[in-house]
């Protein structure tokens, strides 16, 4: 099993591989959901996960990520996937409770003891969120797939939204960007990068307390529309517009390098097209392609200040561009 890579066997890899947002957004316009008194987040906004209001005004947060290898290890891109899943939780200041797997296998392809290995790391980091993990669904599937559909509950008075921004607040950023661009150069390479790796298993729990320790109102997670596109989102929701300090921006060694040697994911490339028009400032391309790299497992963008996370930006009153990248 060691010799198997898991990248080779998918078209796309981890968030880059998602239905362009610009795309999605057409499509989902065209169709009416059902709502209903109890629903506080919906479809509206494209928030991290959905909100609904249960006896004694607890909120319950559901959402579902799931997404073909990132990494050519089974056990890290296991682990890689859970803890992506449950950051949509940690996103909106909840705390995961229940979380199942989702799993599309090619078994007459890939040996069902790898399999094993996906689940063993999606389990490891559910066991590190403190969270359950019972049991789920798999399909048979010509591609490897995998994540998870979590469930979590939050306090009304410490929802983070992505259309709660308010002008006069610096941006903040968890995590390094970069792993879009690094994932790329794994699969076409085998390169290994264990920064990249790292970052990815890493739980947004501890960040997510530091920012409702803080008081913030506004968060998202930057996920496969990159951090461009989720900012884009997030200012667009408000009524509000965002400058972003490229040079504050931290970068995983090797993304630049990667970068200028052309590994560049195709989804990344559409959310820097989908975000253009919304786009001023002297940035030159490599910057705006960094920012707009579709990441995997990715840090919060807040809107205030985390104790240890970098301040990339500030939000300001809307008027000229919804994002000025100086």
């Amino acid at each position: 099993m060691g010799t198997i890579r898991l990248t080779q066997f998918a078209a796309g890899g981890g968030c880059a591989c998602k239905i362009g947002p610009g795309e999605l957004e057409g499509l989902l316009a065209q169709i009416e959901m059902p709502g209903s008194d109890t629903l506080v987040v919906g479809l509206e906004h494209g928030d991290d996960a959905a909100v609904v209001r249960i006896a004694g005004d607890q909120l319950v947060l559901s959402t579902a990520d799931f997404f073909t290898p990132v990494v050519d290890d089974a056990f890290d891109w296991g682990r890689i996937a859970a803890a992506n899943a449950l950051s949509d939780v940690y996103a909106m200041a909840g705390h995961p409770v229940l979380a199942i797997n989702l799993v599309g296998w090619p078994r007459d392809v890939l040996p069902m003891e790898l399999l094993g290995e996906v689940l063993r790391g999606g389990a490891t980091v559910a066991a590190l969120a403190g969270c359950p993990l019972a049991g789920g669904h798999s399909i048979t599937d010509p591609e490897p797939k995998y994540g998870l559909a979590v469930t979590g509950l939050v306090s009304p008075e410490d929802l983070m939204r992505n259309d709660a921004a308010v002008a006069g607040l610096p941006l903040s950023l968890t995590k390094p960007l970069g792993s879009g661009i690094l994932n790329n150069r794994h699969k076409a390479t085998g390169e290994v990068f264990p920064e990249a790796i790292s970052v990815m298993t890493a739980l947004n729990r501890e960040a997510a307390r530091a920012a409702t320790a803080a008081g913030v109102r506004a968060a998202t997670d930057v996920t496969g529309f990159g951090l461009l596109g989720h900012l884009f989102k997030m200012m667009r929701a408000s009524g509000v517009a965002a400058r972003i300090d490229a040079s504050a921006v931290p970068v995983m060694e090797g993304a630049r390098e990667s970068l200028r040697d052309g590994f560049v994911p195709g989804g990344s490339q559409r959310n820097l097209e989908w975000v253009r028009p919304h786009l001023g400032g002297g940035a030159d391309e490599d910057a705006l392609l960094l920012l707009a790299d579709a990441q995997t497992s990715g840090g919060l963008l807040v809107v205030g200040e985390v104790p240890g996370a970098p301040i990339i930006g500030e939000v300001v009153a809307a008027g000229g561009p919804v994002i000025h990248v100086q």
